[in-house]
């Protein structure tokens, strides 16, 4: 460490020049978000959200690797990753941000990168949050050493996704492109500069772009205005503004003038089909028209693309991608196409109907079903402060964070005349890059201008009617445990409500059915499964387009999953909204139409993701891992088929199949429902009841025993020829449940071991020290059930299949130095305190919480299980925690491990 900061002298790059408190001034104020500037640059956003009882702190810099220059391909990312390497006052941030319980990650995009933390909303918390964020800014190390161990994990990074021949495919054709503007590079950058990449060149690279007026932080969830604005002063105050200025890019794109080509030959069995078109800068008019054409076009069940090549099982999926960026960028579509099937075929309907839209123009049906679904996505993105605060980063890099606001009014605002005149102009064969080249004696342009004016675009807007800061909800066991309400309806549905004022009155209602045994459920193999995916495909009184439309008017979700005779449905709406979509709900699991030509769609693209998937090793190291310690026999409703089996089991699926297990098995059999947002408790209470008073099903729930069985020894590998990046994975069955004396000792275990961010014992070796893996730790799955105590503990590790004995040595000897010598005191404290605060952090989210309720209440516990529990972490000792160390974790050569990559290389 001494070494580090002495190194920081020696560069003088990053001493800090300080001068009295910056003060903030009030910007603008736009639907909840205000906006303060300090003096020496620094934009500051405040998003005060009392439900979230969380805290999201947020800052964008303004660079991307679209600042990159000759030499430093994928310098932005790279510097993403050295940032977390510490400074003088936090010298270990990954171990900081786990014994804090959060959830912070780093992303590097086009126009910028983004650092974020989310955390319990403590204001001891948002001290230690912004101090950091404030120091890193300026004074993080940057050191020759750790650039020497972390560029190894970006080019696995790099490596990895050079497995997916979808990325890949992308990444050339976005490439081939353009021709000068830096948009034609992939973020992740170029495998030659990752690797090098003199310190010198990072160290002023960072001491360019980070910097206080080159960036933005947002700060979103629970917190005191003032005693924020306070801290932000106190911390970021202190930086002096650069005297010299950042100037940017002045590199234009000129206009495409034909059709260009690109081909990819990989080993593999999915076809892919692709296309891109040249298309505006974000804050451009035109991109909001672009944004309803794509939705159009690629919407399922609705859209053109979707209609004319998935509906007619030409192709098995398809997605397309438009990034919000501050200069003229793209629109692009992937079309994934099974070997059974004609790729030129594809080709051709998909250029047929992107070149549509002169002979067959957008309808007004078309716009505002578009319309509606855009503007539902983004209500639901706006009244969620946690995600809205990293959300904001990608309008940030683009010129303004209020361009989202912009943005949502213009799609809002959207006419047929201006949709129809901007797919007319920008989906044309010569601004079009895919896999052929046509010569043509008049060449068609167009010329994509950059945005002019930008400040005059957001200086006076002020947005609509914020959605309000809903209350602080205490998430204490025993305040939670006070505003639940429990209870069993007439018809036997158990539930749990809690009703609490959200931020834009949002409800989240979680509903499960479970119904049948081991013997009636024996050889249904797919159709459960199925069965549910066909629910939202269609009723017998609606089609599946105008349920999809009746949600998007709703501004809601519905979704069901299924798992052998157990079924589930999630509804994500709004207060007023909540009895309509209950009685959508409820119709789709009722009363579903089964339409054939839906079923053959799902099996299309079910084959399709398993062919794509048959040489991908972290999918094939999944499957035999799950496969080896799998003692039930063939048709049994816990056994884990084969890629082939599975593949025999959806082509044999009929309709009659799903109408059959339709018929018997729904029904209410042991159901549970749980509630939590703005609602009338009583009014959904009486719905359900009278909904489901005859809805039985004809197979009473009984639960699957699944009993512990040890795992079988070994280490076997799986060649996967032609991919860059290998996984390996292993697992232990211990024989626990959540209910047993160890199981927080067990926990806390398994954290400090391979869990956290970036700092556990696994991370450090292979990760922070050795530099092989990307991604590499440890996980303990519990099992509920004290009767089964049919628990496992994980190890996994990505790497460059050139790494596979170093990345065998790390498990082991880490593994034997683990169960030999134990854990400190400080890594106690530290992963205790995080799991803690991690609770908390679950407990204020209100999907994870209604899942905490769910479970409570199917296994007759209360809060005070939790409770209990917490206490019991909190009161571990060293000595406790390496005793369970030393009782259920074992040597790496009694675990299953299964490797997967190109290892004959």
């Amino acid at each position: 460490m001494k070494t580090k900061i002495w190194n920081l002298f020696l560069i003088g790059l990053f001493i800090c020049s300080y001068h009295s408190y910056g003060q903030l001034k009030k910007v603008a104020s736009v639907e909840g978000i205000t906006e303060y500037k300090m003096d020496n640059g620094l934009r500051v956003l405040l998003f005060p959200d009392n439900s979230a009882q969380t805290i999201t702190v947020n800052i964008t810099y303004l660079v991307g690797s679209r600042h990159e220059g000759y030499g430093e391909k994928g310098m932005a990312h790279l510097l993403e990753h050295m940032v977390f390497k510490g400074t003088p006052n936090h010298p270990d941030i990954p171990k900081e941000l786990s014994a804090r319980g959060a959830r912070p990650n780093g992303t590097t995009w086009y126009d910028r990168t983004n650092y974020f933390e989310t955390f319990n909303a403590t204001e001891d918390n948002l001290d230690w949050a912004l101090d950091l964020e404030a120091d890193r800014m300026v004074n993080s190390f940057i050191a020759k050493e750790d650039l020497e161990s972390e560029f190894s994990v970006v080019r696995n990074e790099f490596e990895s996704g050079e497995n997916n021949p979808v990325g890949v495919l992308m990444s050339k054709v976005i490439n081939a492109a353009y021709l000068w503007h830096n948009y034609g590079n992939s973020t992740i950058g170029n495998r030659s500069d990752i690797e090098r990449v003199p310190i010198e060149n990072l160290q002023a690279f960072y001491k360019k772009y980070y910097r206080p007026d080159n960036a933005v932080l947002m700060v979103t969830g629970k917190f005191d205005e003032a005693t924020t604005l306070s801290l932000i002063q106190e911390k970021f105050g202190k930086i002096e503004k650069p005297s010299i200025p950042l100037r940017d890019y002045y590199t234009e794109e000129p206009a495409q003038d034909g059709e260009k080509t690109v081909s990819l030959s990989r080993i593999g069995d999915l076809q892919v089909v692709s296309a891109m078109y040249h298309t505006p800068a974000g804050s451009h008019e035109d991109y909001a028209a672009m944004a309803v054409v794509e939705n159009i076009l690629t919407d399922e069940p609705s859209g053109r693309l979707y209609k004319n090549l998935i509906e007619t099982q030409k192709a098995s999926s398809l997605w397309s991608f438009s990034p919000f960026t501050k200069e003229p960028g793209f629109l692009y579509v992937n079309v994934n196409v099974p070997s059974t099937k004609s790729m030129e075929e594809v080709e051709r309907e998909l250029k047929s109907t992107m070149d549509g839209f002169k002979t067959n123009p957008i309808t007004q049906e078309e716009l505002d079903r578009a319309k509606s679904n855009l503007l539902k996505q983004m209500d639901q993105i706006l009244r969620n402060s946690s995600f809205l605060g990293t959300y904001m980063s990608e309008f940030i890099g683009a010129g303004d964070w209020r361009l989202a606001f912009i943005h949502r009014d213009r799609v809002e605002e959207m006419t047929l005349e201006k949709v129809n005149r901007a797919a007319t102009k920008y989906l044309i064969p010569t601004n079009r890059t895919i896999g052929r080249f046509i010569p043509t004696k008049q060449p068609e342009r167009v010329a994509i201008e950059h945005t002019q004016d930008l400040e005059a675009l957001v200086a006076n807007y002020t947005g609509k009617e914020d959605m309000g800061m809903g209350e602080a909800f205490d998430v204490s066991y025993n305040a939670i445990a006070e505003r639940l309400e429990q209870g069993q309806l007439s018809n036997g549905i158990e539930y749990g409500i809690i009703k609490k004022n959200n931020r834009g009155k949002t409800v989240l209602l979680n509903f499960s059915m479970r119904n049948g045994n081991e013997k009636s459920l024996y050889n249904t193999g797919l159709i459960p499964s199925y069965t549910a995916s066909m629910l939202d495909k269609g009723t017998q009184s609606k089609t599946r387009q105008q349920i999809a439309d009746e949600l998007s008017k709703l501004q809601s979700s519905v979704s069901f999953r299924a798992s052998n005779g157990n079924i589930y449905a999630y509804v994500n709406s709004k207060e007023e909204h909540l009895m309509a979509s209950l009685a959508l709900m409820a119709e789709m699991l009722k009363t579903p139409s089964f339409d054939p030509a839906e079923l053959e769609k799902l099996k299309t693209e079910h084959l399709a993701m398993l062919e794509s998937n048959k040489t991908e090793p972290q999918f094939l190291a999944s499957k035999r891992l799950s496969r080896i310690n799998n003692p039930y026999a063939k048709g049994h409703p816990l056994y884990t088929m084969t890629v082939a089996e599975e593949e025999a089991a959806i082509k044999a699926l009929t309709i009659a199949d799903l109408k059959a297990f339709h018929e018997s098995f729904y029904g209410l059999g042991k159901s549970i429902m749980v509630a939590i947002g703005d609602m009338q408790p009583s009014e959904v209470t009486t719905f359900m009841e009278k909904e489901f008073a005859n809805f039985q099903s004809k197979h009473p729930y009984e639960r699957l025993k699944n009993p512990y069985t040890a795992s079988q020894p070994l280490n076997e590998d799986i060649l996967t020829p032609d991919k860059q990046n290998a996984m390996t994975l292993g697992r232990l069955n211990v024989q626990i449940s959540q209910e047993n004396e160890d199981y927080a000792a067990l926990s806390i275990a398994t954290t400090i071991l391979g869990g956290g961010f970036l700092n556990s014992r696994i991370a450090e070796r292979l990760r922070q020290k050795d530099g092989v893996s990307y991604g590499a730790g440890a996980g303990f799955q519990a099992d509920h059930n004290k009767n089964d105590q049919n628990s496992s503990l994980i190890l996994y590790a990505i790497y460059a299949p050139s790494n596979y004995e170093k990345v065998q040595q790390g498990f082991k000897e880490e593994l034997d130095r683990y169960i030999k010598d134990g854990i400190t005191e400080d890594e106690l404290k530290d992963a205790v305190n995080g799991w803690v605060q991690e609770e908390n952090v679950s407990r204020a989210k209100d999907g994870e919480l209604a899942g905490l309720i769910n479970n409570n209440i199917f296994y007759n516990r209360s809060m005070e299980f939790q409770k209990e529990l917490e206490e019991k972490v909190k009161s571990l000792t060293v000595a406790k925690v390496n005793k369970a160390i030393k009782t259920y974790i074992k040597p790496y050569k009694e675990w299953t491990v299964v490797n997967a990559g190109d290892y004959k290389k």
